[in-house]
């Protein structure tokens, strides 16, 4: 049985229903990234706040420290060991084993590397992935794929896509808890024939849900847009349809328009931490000097409390003096702001009219009335 549930169409977006053991995701949705097994600059209170129903944790810096057996001992899994009682995703870690570690060495069983932290040596291969997240305990368990570097032929992709789909076939193999459900990545670039390959080859296998991955990794925007909505209705249209890694505002908004369901990225956190806001009509950077004696709140229009606040010209003089308040703010701020874009997309899909929300939405963002 599906985890998903088609609810409206509108076009090719679509609003759905995730059910997992630890509560319901309705989609489309952005998932704010707990990297650590922590928000940076959130706790878990704010997390529910702001409306997040489903955060990620990841694999290889979980494996590293504190170590996913610890995390099992003292929490029974991850849920417990941050106090979090909704659903969870974690990534396989083989993004992290190619862009952070150093001397990685990629064989049949595996990836071998050095880890970015000491230096010390592992092995992250399907089964240790499974093994990882098994004990993580998380509700949707993403399976261990190769992200070659790019830009790179279609005769490595293909290579690639290959050892991709084995070692899928391995993490599929792998006996997870029973509330588990584990995800197939298809890769394959931009080649349309590729990814068709990959994910029927994966269907075959019957994952739980299919997420795109490889894209927002250099490939001009114009080049992720159109691939999208050439291919993402081809997707199974009864299994939640992710894609990872993907978070400037009108890359999701873009993403939904295609027909995906789910999304993450660090970029709200990481940017709110440079002093970055993001708002309808396109974001702020609180550090300009036309800022400094502005009481306006961040966004006025927000319906956000923590966007009304505060005036610009106290968060930037926060971010002048170094206090951390000032990224707590903009954090929370900026992720109400996506959780808030994905469920007015998803309203709009529901009454039928998101082409009339994404025109609205894209022309005010693009206005640039901040710089």
């Amino acid at each position: 049985m599906s985890i998903y549930k088609p609810v409206a169409s509108s076009g090719k977006a679509r609003a759905g229903v995730i059910t997992t053991t630890h509560g319901e995701i309705q989609t489309p949705i952005f998932m704010p990234v707990g990297t650590r097994a922590s928000v940076k600059c959130m706790d878990q209170d704010s997390l529910k706040e702001i409306g997040a129903e489903i955060i990620l944790g990841n694999t290889y810096h979980l494996y590293l420290r504190p170590g996913h057996e610890l995390i099992e001992r003292v929490g029974g899994g991850l849920h417990g060991f941050m106090n979090w009682d909704r659903p969870i995703l974690t990534d396989s870690g083989g993004f992290q084993v190619f862009s952070l570690s150093s001397l990685n060495k990629v064989t049949e069983e595996g990836v071998a590397f050095q880890s970015h932290i000491d230096g010390s040596r592992h092995m992250i291969g399907p089964e240790k992935s499974m093994e990882i997240q098994k004990a993580l305990g998380s509700d949707i368990v993403m399976n261990f794929d190769e992200c070659p570097a790019l830009p790179a032929t279609k005769e490595r992709l293909r290579e690639s896509m290959e050892l991709t789909l084995r070692w899928a076939k391995r993490c599929r193999d792998y006996p997870l808890k029973e509330h588990q459900n584990l995800f197939g990545i298809i890769q394959g670039g931009l080649h349309k024939d590729l990814r068709t390959e990959c994910m029927e080859r994966l269907v075959e296998m019957n994952f739980d849900g299919y997420a795109l991955g490889g894209l927002s990794v250099g490939e001009k925007n114009e080049e992720m847009v159109n691939f999208l909505n050439d291919f993402v209705h081809t997707m199974p249209s009864d299994k939640p349809r992710y894609l990872m890694g993907v978070g400037k505002p009108l890359d999701v908004l873009n993403g939904i328009r295609a027909g995906i369901d789910m999304f993450d990225c660090v970029l709200p956190t990481r940017n709110a931490r440079n002093g970055q806001a993001f708002t309808r009509f396109g974001p702020i950077n609180i550090k300009k000097e036309m800022f400094k004696e502005d009481k306006l709140p961040l966004c006025p229009d927000s319906d956000c409390p923590m966007s009304k606040k505060y005036s610009r010209a106290y968060l930037r003089h926060l971010f002048s003096v170094g206090e951390y308040l000032a990224g707590q703010v903009i954090t929370y701020h900026n992720l109400w702001f996506f959780l808030d874009m994905t469920r007015r997309a998803r309203q709009a899909i529901v009454e039928d009219r998101f082409d009339e929300f994404y025109e609205k939405f894209y022309k005010d963002f693009t206005s640039n009335k901040w710089k």
